[in-house]
């Protein structure tokens, strides 16, 4: 397996959803054409009979995704995500959210000081926060699901929302960051 190939595979896996052919471009610094080579070379290695993987191609994005014939049991674990109890860990990254969104994940990260990327993706299969473009990045806020769950009318009515929304250690801890 090639460099390409292998950073191909961990950028795809570690978004967890597709990805534009253009950002894929910047991320691997190469052409269309070398992106095209790298997309063929890794839809032959993972594409197999066996693998537990597949690269999907549209015109515009790409993603890896679980073989459809595992479908079942990835839907049972996935299940549990989605029912069970929340860890400390999330209940945590989705106060942050509520209480400091519109935020970035490197944001994010920097007040928690991990890696949010799981954390924020059973989030976002639960339902309870969602994504956002702004601009030319992605940021997290909470759905109205979350809100009404909790029997809030908005995020602002939420206790101590300005306290917390304005607390100036967190927004140095922020911007440090920048």
């Amino acid at each position: 397996m090639n460099t390409l190939t292998r950073n191909l595979e961990a950028v795809l896996f570690a978004a967890g959803k597709s990805m534009s052919k253009k950002q894929l471009q910047q991320v691997l610094s190469v052409d269309e054409a070398g992106l095209r080579s790298v997309l063929d070379h890794t839809a032959q290695h993972v594409n197999q009979e066996g693998s537990g993987i597949r690269l999907f191609e549209s015109e515009f994005e790409v993603a890896l995704v679980t073989d459809p014939d595992a479908a079942d049991l990835v839907r049972d674990v996935l299940r549990k995500d989605v029912t069970g109890e929340l860890t400390k860990p999330s209940v945590e990254t989705l106060a942050i959210i509520a209480y400091r969104g519109p935020i970035t994940k490197p944001e994010l990260e920097q007040v928690r000081g991990v890696n949010c990327s799981l954390i924020l993706r059973n989030l976002l299969i639960r339902g309870l926060i969602e994504e956002v473009q702004e601009k030319r990045q992605i940021t997290y806020v909470v759905t109205m699901e979350f809100l009404q769950h909790l029997g809030y009318e908005r995020v602002d009515a939420l206790p101590d929302y300005v306290a917390l929304h304005e607390h100036t250690l967190l927004s140095a801890l922020m911007k440090q960051k920048e």
